[in-house]
């Protein structure tokens, strides 16, 4: 079948990526960073002193005993309950409204101190919103699991350094590593922890690890980013000239590199590190920036202090997190991240994760706050939006957000293909079409993204002919495409232009996406046009196994039950389509089955004339 649903027509498309981490969502494209494994990073702590004799703990005082019923209930000064608060924080945590859901149990959870649970529940609330000082508050009297303690002493460290008291942060770091699953993330910020106590000496230890070793970049970068602010200038720039030499160190920190050259007034080899950037697989709209700065002579960013470093670190450690897609570790490094050193590429890249784990109202509002101030990242954070709002089915806010995108970095294929994507969707395709025919878009050198929407468009507008040159054009471009193949096949086999060819071409697509039910339905429905209805119903049953809740496929499905004699089973398929919010055409042609039952059909074989 050719797929009925947008996300699946767009996922299709090999679309150009427009910035590294910037636009992409599904999956999310974020530069990747090879597994840290442990084994092979530093133990970068001296070992505990351990003293010849166990000191004498204090006795702990007795908490106060947890009430059988309140009375009175707590409340605050504005007469709200901690029943209450507690209650509006769940509901706003139902829908989605992270922030608002972070207060309200933070406040139930004032009142109500002695409540262990509520500790917990405000603790991990306060964690997953970004209601920092909330963390730190409750941390000090942590008694859950030892993954919430660490948790809470990570955001303790950080707090310490974005209140510049780093002597704080490095006692709590280097007296203890942290624990799992944090241990690495400590490691990565060590350095700049201790640089921000004015431990100089830890802080520009070499670097030892090998060039393999992911965990070296993060060290690498920090010591070059540290040595600068130590005005050692030529160490400095040698610590960078290794960094962008190791595999993924020119993508990842190639910018980083290039502002340190502008800075010693280096402006060409500046530009030559933005270039390499913008030509490599995974641009940094950063780059693009920095080329245009440099031209025009501009002042350069400032030189990184350890407080940026931390924040650099802990990017890092978001970006490894997401190779494992742990969504909501990413999001909290974002956020403390985003506590040290706010840019709109953080906030970006915290909507990207936060709508990877579901949480699509608070990812909105984190892409909401990006500026402006760069377009290829702000047309980002609308792109992502809009996405959003397509995953909820909110078409006309879909629409505004990728609008907006557009206007924002004007012509970038990506966001072009989903508004015209969108306007499809809503029944809108002369103005997707127009928006495809521009002509900053309908070159000779077009890519087959745009050839294969634009083809997708004409063939729902019943210009079959023009499709049919479009996709075909398309897959000479890329001839092993499963989606070209399925769409382009599904085509001719569906109206009957070249059944055969287009059943070879969806075979084939077939055995590059076994797992995929729209293709497998293709397959399906080009052994019914060919009359092979015992193995059409094999199947097409297995489609509707895959995606039990697609209309068109199980449309099919009855229809080929019908035609070898299982009437019982077709009526019934016929009926869940109905089930299945089916738009007026299909519905009409169900019910007309329903009621009438299914002519005999003519296979279909050959071609075209």
């Amino acid at each position: 079948m050719r797929s009925s649903s947008l996300r699946l027509l767009l996922s299709g498309c090999a679309l150009l990526a427009l910035t590294s981490p910037a636009l992409a969502q599904e999956p999310p494209v974020v530069v990747p960073a090879p597994a840290v494994t442990p084994e092979r990073t530093p133990d970068l702590h001296p070992p505990a002193v351990v003293p010849d004799e166990e000191p004498v703990a204090e006795a702990e005082p007795a908490a106060p005993p947890i009430p059988a019923i309140w009375a009175p209930v707590p409340v605050n000064g504005r007469g709200q309950s901690a029943y209450g608060l507690y209650l509006s924080g769940r509901i706003a945590g139902f829908r989605g409204e992270g922030s608002e859901a972070a207060r309200l149990i933070s406040e139930s959870q004032a009142l109500a101190p002695e409540q262990p649970l509520l500790h917990s529940e405000t603790f991990l609330t306060s964690l997953f919103n970004g209601d920092l000082d909330t963390v730190v508050r409750l941390t000090s009297t942590m008694s859950a699991t030892p993954e919430l303690a660490e948790a809470g002493r990570l955001v303790s460290i950080i707090d310490a350094v974005e209140r510049r008291d780093g002597r704080a942060a490095w006692a709590d770091l280097n007296g203890r590593p942290l624990g799992q699953p944090f241990t690495l993330i400590g490691i990565f910020i060590a350095p700049s922890v201790a640089a921000a106590a004015g431990d100089w000496d830890t802080a520009l230890k070499p670097v030892e690890l090998s060039a393999q070793d992911p965990a070296s970049l993060v060290l690498r970068l920090q010591r070059a980013q540290l040595l600068e602010g130590r005005r050692r200038f030529d160490e400095a720039d040698a610590e960078y000239k290794t960094l962008v030499a190791q595999p993924n160190g020119s993508r990842l920190y190639s910018v980083a590199y290039g502002e340190f050259l502008e800075r010693r007034n280096r402006r060409d080899e500046a530009a030559a590190q933005y270039r390499a950037s913008l030509t490599g697989p995974s641009p940094d709209p950063a780059a693009l920036e920095g080329l245009e700065r440099a031209a025009a002579r501009r002042r350069p960013p400032p030189a990184p202090t350890p407080r940026d470093s931390v924040a650099a670190a802990l990017d890092f450690a978001s970006i490894v997190a997401n190779e494992r897609e742990d969504h909501k570790l990413t999001a909290i490094l974002l956020r403390l991240a985003e506590a040290l050193r706010p840019t709109d590429m953080t906030i970006l890249r915290l909507g990207m994760a936060l709508a990877a784990d579901g949480q699509e109202e608070p990812a909105r509002q984190a892409f909401a706050r990006v500026g402006n101030s760069n377009a290829i990242i702000h047309a980002g954070a609308q792109y992502n939006m809009g996405l959003s709002y397509q995953r909820e089915e909110k078409a006309d806010e879909a629409l505004a957000a990728f609008t907006r995108a557009e206007a924002a970095a004007p012509g970038q294929t990506r966001i072009v293909l989903a508004l015209a994507g969108q306007l499809m969707a809503m029944d809108r395709n002369e103005e997707a079409l127009a928006v495809l025919n521009r002509p900053d878009l309908n070159t000779a050198d077009q890519s087959a993204d745009v050839r294969f929407m634009r083809g997708a468009v004409l063939e729902v507008m019943g210009r079959i002919d023009e499709a049919e040159t479009e996709l075909w054009t398309a897959l000479q471009a890329h001839p092993d495409s499963p989606v070209l193949l399925n769409h382009l096949g599904y085509l001719w086999v569906d109206s009957g232009r070249r059944v055969e060819q287009g059943a070879e071409m969806i075979a084939r697509a077939h055995a590059a996406q076994p797992d995929d039910a729209n293709i497998q339905d293709s397959l399906g429905w080009a052994q019914y046009r060919q009359g092979q209805y015992d193995v059409a119903v094999t199947t097409l049953e297995g489609a509707v196994a895959k995606q039990p809740g697609n209309a068109e496929i199980v449309n099919h499905l009855g229809d080929a039950y019908w035609q070898v004699g299982r009437r019982r089973e077709a009526t019934w398929q016929w009926n869940r389509v109905l089930t299945l919010d089916p738009d007026a055409e299909r519905r009409a042609e169900v019910e007309q089955k329903l009621a009438n039952g299914l002519t005999e059909p003519t296979p279909v074989v050959g071609s075209q004339p």
